[in-house]
């Protein structure tokens, strides 16, 4: 297993740093644009709290595992980060993968706060030792069906692999339409050939296609075929996971890939720390960074502020998500036990449905904010 640990944004003094493990998607098949922002979010964060003097005194350190969007090596290096003594886990993109981390992060007793994985029950059972930052799938897919039914779609198809997280989709989106008049269509992408969703979607009358797919492939291919086929000039596509928010997406569907709404957890106006972080992670990625970029900055801002108060005793940690108030990038953090919900949770950070602009795609249109 790959070890990356940030020793350029914190000193190795001897053993006495306060070390984070961080689990994050760095491979194929993971999403690997989204993990290179989440990283770079962790590891400014850990260089800004070194740079302010780290954990009483002490360097904070980030000892990183790659989890290639494997739920099982997410599982084994969290029993290797948990032998190695770390105080706290943050990370985490894919919310299969998450919940692999998150049982057994409660399993061993170590306090994992979770950046960017969605799936609402993150964990079986309700637990002290897991923390969220990022809203919960129900929470903002509903917004996302809300915006769906404000533009006019009824009748809704999407194109789902099979995965607990796409059917979990699913299933929002077809209990919060069908009492408000809408139609969700499912197209089994295990049975399909991209081609043939465009046929599917003329069958049914649909007027949106939402992606409920991986990235890049399906995704790409089915976005291609549906902008070639004369049938579907009128038809929306969606794709309330993100996909479009990395500039992979731009880079692979040019003007294909502009008008395809998605959500992200973002304010409509940063505050000063989130101005002044953007600009850095700019420079950092050479592009405009992703919510998940802040989502990784949050979490490490909040560890930090918990390990100056408890130090590493684990179980401290944990007693403390309730009392946790960080300002962070996005707003100021609290976390508390929302209903339905398993783990401690920060409800809600911003929603937004985006799209890239059809007359600059390096530009995000807002369509809707809750």
């Amino acid at each position: 297993m790959n070890t990356s640990p940030s020793s350029s944004e914190a000193k190795r003094t001897d053993g006495s740093s306060v070390r984070i493990g961080a689990l994050v998607p760095l491979t194929r098949p993971g999403w690997v644009e989204a993990g290179q922002h989440l990283l770079a979010g962790l590891e400014m964060a850990v260089r800004d709290v070194n740079d302010a003097g780290g954990i009483v005194g002490r360097p904070l350190e980030l000892v990183v595992r790659d989890t290639a969007a494997d739920p099982q090596k997410a599982a084994a290096a969290v029993d290797e980060l948990a032998r190695l003594g770390v105080a706290a886990l943050a990370g985490e993109y894919h919310s299969v993968v998450a919940r692999a981390a998150a049982a057994r992060a409660d399993a061993l007793g170590v306090p994992f706060l979770c950046s960017s994985a969605v799936l609402d029950a993150l964990t079986e059972q309700p637990t002290e030792w897991v923390a969220r930052l990022c809203p919960a799938q129900s929470h903002g897919w509903q917004i996302y069906a809300d915006f769906l039914l404000s533009a006019g779609h009824s009748r809704i198809a999407v194109a789902a692999q099979p995965s607990v997280y796409w059917a979990s989709g699913a299933r929002i989106l077809r209990d919060y339409l069908a009492p408000r008049g809408g139609t969700v269509i499912e197209l089994d992408m295990g049975a399909l050939a991209p081609t043939t969703v465009c046929d599917e979607l003329v069958h049914h009358g649909a007027t949106a296609l939402l992606l409920l797919t991986g990235h890049p492939e399906p995704a790409v291919s089915i976005v291609k075929s549906v902008r070639r086929d004369q049938r579907l000039t009128e038809i929306m596509i969606g794709a309330p996971a993100g996909q479009p928010e990395f500039a992979e997406w731009a880079a692979l569907l040019g003007d294909d890939g502009s008008a395809i709404p998605f959500l992200r957890y973002l304010p409509e106006r940063l505050s000063r720390l989130g101005a002044r972080v953007e600009s850095a992670l700019l420079e950092r990625l050479g592009e405009a960074p992703s919510f998940v970029a802040f989502e990784g900055y949050d979490t490490v801002t909040v560890l930090a502020d918990l390990l100056r108060s408890h130090g590493a005793d684990r179980a401290r940690i944990a007693e403390s998500w309730p009392r946790v108030a960080v300002e962070g990038t996005r707003g100021q953090i609290r976390f508390s036990r929302t209903p339905g919900i398993s783990v401690w949770q920060w409800a809600w950070t911003s929603v937004q449905v985006v799209d890239r602009d059809p007359a600059d795609l390096h530009r995000f249109r807002i369509l809707r904010t809750s």
